[in-house]
């Protein structure tokens, strides 16, 4: 059987792109301003390209009612898109899921590595300007004291003493270069006043492959020397018109004299070999240098300046730096330098890379071996509470969506089961795969489910019941007399009301030859359609007595007989018999255990005129009683007659009349029942009827009816000629 799915309720309306544009504010505000918008740019191309200022304010509004009709649909599409993506339950668990512990867990991881590369960036910078400022200090000490050499020696072997000190250098900083420089200027704050004569023309020693020596010492450099780190271009290949940035460590050191005649300058060029020696010692590897444009902020010209064409401090022609190392692979560190002829400072924008295990093995290496094996087993339990923690969250990621999947499958399991409850089929059961309360929940749904069916199968039987009972009281009611019965010098007026679809009591009316009349009250014991069944078979057998019989004991003796032997043993049948000779003037009647007859004389019947209501019990035993062969029933059984007079009223009923209890089981009563008889004697014989029902509806209220209730009222009318 397929599976009923339902989206979210709407409205049922289904609008295309032709009612959405026209027949909405929105989509009109869209048309209007792209029909404004395109007539202002015809215009504007008609007039070669200038428009009147009313024509801008046009364009403009019409931009705006474009913006904001696209708005609108655009927040429409969203909502319906919400609307029908977060409808499954299972999709809101995981969303729900993931914004309350995947998003915090990897807002945490990103938190931490972010201050990991912030740490790792300034202690990468720190490092390799530490090492830069450790070259330069020792540029200085060299330069220093080479000055002192040369002016302890007046100026004589200053060659001599140049290459000496570079060739014991180059074994520590290979490319050193020396020059010694002349110079004229005048140091105040020295106090040694000797002439320290200079050098004809300009000495150096070493490679100077990166610059030519310095002609002469700029100004800006004043007797204390100076120490730094300079920039130089050099193209990258012998005719390549791409240039690359190296950095070189200068120092400049005078003579500790008043007018010192010449100035000691050293250059450690930053080669390969340094940076390698860098790297040995810091974990950290210089890749490349570029200058920052003057007047920029260095942190943004970190992204701007023109990349490394190669690697620092290489050959001429060297390939380029590799990008490779990731987001530790090309870290960006600012360094302060001067320009050797205006002294102007600039920043030089270093890139370096990384590497944090040869870092860490570095700095633990630095405290003795057992602290090395220390950090190094605080490290393994730090990438195993790493791993832990990452299979932790895998684990409870899992976890989650199992459990998501099995609450969103139950839930939907029953949405599948109410969709089949909704379209008739109660026997669709669920599978209950967990003794938990979703378990608990698909079998009270079960139990539910066939529940309804059970009581929807009762109810298929209650109508069928009712039906047949309908059936069964309009079959009753046919049986009883139809129509108005004329007789002249009689008004009848009979009333059966069962207390359920079919009942027990009857009634009837005979014609007799000889302006003769039968009229029968019964009442079977019990109610409902054993009751009814009796009756049925009563009417059958009083309609053959009553012509055979003129006499209302006999009849009752002859019904009794037969009864007798076909009744249940708890049931028995109470009734009265009268026979009405208009000709006579006379009423023959017996009973039989039946509910009293009430007699209203007519206006001249007594001497005196009153007219009270008689109660006529003649003696009699119920019919049917299995006794003694009807010899006591016989023996019991009274007949009486009476005479007729203009005006009489006769009311048979049974004992749901009388009987007729309300709320506190009070019974209505004989004497509520003659009172209305005595109080409207001339009324008609209908109206006294409909009088009787109302006053017992009144009396019992809410109370249900609990027996039959039967009536006949006979009222005796002045005789015709």
């Amino acid at each position: 059987m397929a599976v009923f799915r339902s989206l979210p309720p709407d409205d049922g309306r289904r609008y295309g792109v032709r009612h959405v544009l026209f027949g909405t504010l929105p989509g009109r505000a869209i048309v209007i301003g792209i029909v404004l918008r395109a007539a202002v740019y015809l215009t504007r191309v008609m007039l070669g390209g200038t428009v009147p200022g009313v024509l801008s304010v046009i364009d403009t509004a019409a931009g705006l009612a474009l913006a904001i009709g696209v708005a609108y649909f655009v927040f429409k599409l969203i909502v319906l898109a919400k609307r029908h993506l977060l409808w499954r339950v299972r999709r809101k668990l995981m969303l729900s899921y993931v914004f309350v512990g995947f998003f915090p867990a990897t807002l945490i991881v990103v938190f931490f590595l972010l201050c990991g590369f912030l740490l790792f960036y300034n202690f990468s910078s720190y490092l390799v300007q530490s090492h830069l400022r450790g070259l330069a200090d020792q540029a200085r000490f060299l330069a220093q004291g080479t000055a002192l050499e040369i002016q302890r020696s007046e100026g004589r072997g200053v060659a001599s003493i140049l290459e000496r000190r570079q060739a014991n250098a180059t074994g520590e900083f290979a490319g050193v270069s020396m020059a010694v420089v002349p110079t004229s200027r005048t140091c105040e704050a020295s106090s040694v006043v000797t002439m320290v004569p200079a050098p004809d023309g300009i000495v150096a020693a070493g490679p100077w492959a990166h610059v030519k020596p310095p002609s002469s010492i700029p100004g800006w450099i004043d007797c204390g020397g100076v120490t730094g780190v300079e920039a130089y271009s050099t193209p990258l290949a012998a005719d390549s018109p791409d240039m690359r940035t190296d950095i070189v460590v200068r120092a400049v050191a005078f003579p500790d004299t008043r007018r010192p005649g010449y100035a000691v300058v050293i250059d450690l060029p930053v080669h390969e070999s340094i940076t390698q020696q860098l790297r040995r010692d810091t974990g950290v590897e210089v890749r490349g240098v570029s200058v920052a444009p003057a007047g920029s902020d260095a942190a943004a010209s970190a992204n701007v300046a023109k990349p490394m064409t190669g690697r620092l401090g290489g050959e001429p022609g060297t390939a380029p730096a590799s990008g490779g190392g990731g987001i530790l692979g090309d870290l960006r560190s600012f360094l302060e330098y001067r320009d050797w002829n205006s002294g102007e400072s600039g920043t030089l924008i270093l890139s370096t890379q990384l590497s944090i295990g040869e870092l860490y093995q570095r700095i633990s290496s630095a405290q003795g071996l057992v602290s090395t094996r220390s950090s190094q087993a605080l490290l393994l339990i730090l990438f195993v509470i790493g791993g832990l923690f990452i299979l932790i969250e895998v684990m409870a990621l899992g976890t989650g969506l199992a459990l998501a999947k099995s609450i969103t499958g139950s839930v939907h399991e029953l949405f599948t089961g109410t969709e089949r409850v909704r379209h008739g089929d109660f026997t669709h059961k669920i599978a209950v795969t967990a003794q938990d309360q979703l378990g608990e929940l698909a079998q009270s749904f079960n139990s539910m489910t066939a529940s309804i069916e059970d009581l929807l199968r009762e109810v298929g039987e209650k109508k069928r019941l009712e039906e047949e009972l309908r059936i069964a009281r309009e079959i009753q009611m046919s049986l009883l007399p139809q129509g108005a019965l004329v007789m002249p010098g009689l008004t009848i007026t009979a009333l059966c009301v069962p207390a359920r679809e079919v009942g027990g009591d009857y009634y009837d009316l005979f014609p007799i030859a000889g302006c003769r009349l039968g009229v029968l009250i019964a009442d079977v014991s019990g109610k409902g359609t054993s009751a009814a069944l009796y009756m049925a078979e009563l009417k059958g057998l009083m309609l053959s007595l009553s012509q055979i019989h003129t006499s209302p004991r006999d009849l009752l003796l002859a019904a009794d007989r037969i009864m007798a032997n076909n009744l249940d043993a708890r049931s028995f049948i109470t009734m009265t018999y009268a026979i009405i000779d208009l000709q006579e003037r006379t009423m023959t009647y017996a009973r039989a255990g039946h509910t009293p007859l009430m007699y209203l004389p007519g206006a001249g019947a007594t001497p005196g005129g009153a007219r009270n209501v008689r109660i006529l019990c003649p003696d009699g035993l119920v019919l049917g009683l299995k006794l003694d062969a009807g010899e006591t029933f016989s023996r019991l059984l009274q007949e009486q007659t009476i005479p007729l007079h203009d005006g009489d009223l006769y009311m048979f009923y049974t004992d749901g009349i009388s009987e007729a209890m309300n709320d506190t089981d009070d019974c209505f009563g004989d004497e509520r029942l003659g009172r209305i008889l005595e109080e409207h004697p001339d009324l008609p014989s209908e109206e006294i009827r409909e009088r009787v029902l109302r006053e017992i509806a009144a009396f019992v209220g809410a109370a249900p009816q609990h027996d039959d209730m039967t009536m006949i009222l006979l009222k005796i009318d002045r005789a015709s000629a």
